[in-house]
């Protein structure tokens, strides 16, 4: 043979693996008890993320509870303020020494005022429905009478009504026309 052929059955010489004995890049299935481990370290993880978001929630819904309960305690605490000023002018008139008839009526007409005020502010408003058609929603027919006026008019108001925003806190109590007997 000549020294520049190759045999014709010889191959090439595949490069050694590199053995575990030598230490380099060995990748080794994890044992199952190591796979175990790791499970139950995310499986506690997990639930003590639950355990918080639970104990939030619950803290969330109590402090909710509180809140409500408050706004229910307090929810007429503004219109009770207002009503002090009115107290406090009653209280005055009942202290003054020389009262006479006309000092009585300007202090009640004062104090009127004041409470009409604290009305406007807590949204009440009154229902006077002197001449206007009867709503059985606003008002509350004591009785009916023969008058000129078109049938089902209020013709006289007994006791104003009241309303609070849209909600009907008493009925104005009032009289109603009927239509005259031909």
């Amino acid at each position: 043979m000549q020294d520049d052929q190759i045999p014709p059955h010889t191959e090439p010489q595949a490069e050694a693996a590199p053995t575990p004995a030598t230490g380099e890049n060995v990748e080794t299935m994890p044992s199952m008890e190591e796979l175990l481990k790791q499970a139950e370290l995310a499986a506690q993880e997990h639930h003590d993320a639950w355990l918080r978001a639970k104990a939030d929630a619950e803290n969330i819904r109590k402090r909710a509870q509180a809140d409500v309960a408050s706004a229910h305690k307090y929810a007429v605490e503004s219109f009770s303020s207002e009503l002090l000023a009115v107290m406090d002018s009653l209280d005055a008139a009942l202290n003054v020494e020389t009262a006479n008839v006309e000092s009585f009526k300007n202090g009640v007409e004062l104090t009127r005022k004041q409470l009409l005020a604290a009305f406007e502010k807590s949204n009440i408003t009154e229902i006077n429905p002197l001449g206007e058609k009867f709503d059985p929603h606003k008002h509350q027919a004591i009785g009916m009478v023969e008058t000129d006026a078109p049938a089902n008019t209020v013709v006289t108001v007994l006791q104003k009504g009241y309303q609070l925003h849209d909600r009907i806190l008493r009925p104005a109590l009032v009289m109603v026309a009927k239509a005259k007997d031909a």
